[in-house]
């Protein structure tokens, strides 16, 4: 588990399965992920979400995103991990529209980051925006992120946007976003 100053990220649990679904069938978080609407019945989506969660990749770690008080309103995770060229992919999602804009997005991203870059050997961590989704280009532009390309993929045409190991150390933190680790000084 790892707490922020406003959300928790912890471990993907087969109680999760039900919002992720719900989510994922979402026309218009779908369309901000840039990712097909989910259309699969839900027990094909839950066999295959349970045998993902018994049989984890070493180059995907996704959390969900839960407030203080336990909702669970989003997910985040690295993948595309390549340990060769130390470098990951970030995504995330708040899927839960009464928490959007109110700062949790960017408590998750920062939590993760400081996850990566205090406990593995990755030097990069990159992501991929919609062009149009300026909302998100802030919040990622708040954890530290840079852009460094745009480039069109599916149709869409995205912004390409990363952080370094030394950046990241290097940034003066943002207020109310330290880790709870940070915040007690260690």
């Amino acid at each position: 588990m790892l707490k922020g100053q406003k959300v928790v990220l912890r471990e993907k649990r087969l109680e999760d399965a039900n919002k992720d679904y719900a989510w994922r069938s979402d026309d218009e978080l779908a369309h901000l992920d840039a990712a097909p609407t989910l259309r699969i019945p839900f027990t094909n989506f839950l066999a295959s979400y349970s045998d993902e969660l018994g049989h984890p990749s070493r180059r995907r770690r996704r959390f969900a995103i839960e407030t203080l008080d336990g909702r669970h309103i989003g997910n985040c995770m690295y993948y595309n991990i390549d340990e060769g060229k130390r470098g990951a992919e970030l995504g995330i999602m708040i899927g839960d529209r009464d928490y959007w804009d109110q700062g949790l997005g960017t408590n998750a991203v920062t939590t993760l980051l400081d996850h990566i870059f205090n406990t593995t050997k990755l030097e990069r961590v990159y992501l991929n925006t919609l062009e149009w989704n300026v909302r998100a280009q802030r919040c990622f532009e708040k954890c530290g992120f840079v852009r460094c390309k745009r480039q069109r993929r599916y149709h869409n045409d995205f912004i390409s946007m990363e952080i370094y190991r030394n950046s990241w150390q290097h940034r003066a933190p943002l207020k109310g976003y330290q880790t709870e680790k940070k915040k007690q000084g260690g």
